[in-house]
């Protein structure tokens, strides 16, 4: 088994292929080496993180969610052979080593991403924070506040249920779910 090369910048100065993997790949790499690969041939679908709902070009509602329970998980189900897809809301997290990244901002845009891959995979494990509603009519430009102006309101509609959605699939795959 040959671990590397690593794409970055090189002490020549020069940007491309040649690097060592980092310390903490090398680990990654020689931790799933050795699991069993019990989940070989298998597909598992992760989602991960918040969703960001806009209000206007600035603002938004969202969670505080960290999505490191999803990247662990989509980690796990990779060690041991699986291939993965993690679907991201906006987190700052580094995507696990061999593990397909799909970044999506709101959650009708998980919720699309979610159902174009749920049908190919095994496995649907739904841990992301989505956000429950979304502004019905998202503002073209900042909403500015102004001496005598009435403080803005929003109608706000129900976003999609993933799970439940992908769960009601004509095949549906083993579907896992976590609420708070």
């Amino acid at each position: 088994t040959v671990l590397g090369p690593a794409s970055g910048d090189q002490a020549c100065g020069e940007i491309g292929d040649g690097r060592m993997l980092e310390a903490s790949e090398l680990c990654e790499e020689v931790i799933a080496f050795f699991q069993p690969k019990v989940l070989a041939g298998k597909r598992v679908l992760v989602t991960a993180g918040p969703t960001f709902e806009p209000i206007d070009p600035v603002r938004g509602l969202t969670n505080r969610s960290s999505g490191k329970m999803a990247f662990a998980i989509a980690r796990a189900a990779a060690h041991p052979g699986a291939e993965v897809t993690l679907i991201a809301g906006p987190v700052s997290l580094e995507t696990p080593r061999r593990v397909n990244r799909v970044d999506v901002t709101t959650a009708v845009q998980m919720h699309d991403a979610t159902l174009a891959a749920a049908p190919s995979n095994d496995v649907f494990v739904a841990t992301a924070a989505v956000a429950d509603w979304r502004v019905a009519g998202v503002a073209e430009a900042k909403i500015k506040k102004a001496e005598g102006r009435s403080v803005p309101s929003f109608e706000l509609l129900e976003n999609p249920d993933i799970l439940a959605t992908v769960a009601r699939l004509p095949k549906p795959p083993f579907c896992v779910g976590f609420a708070a």
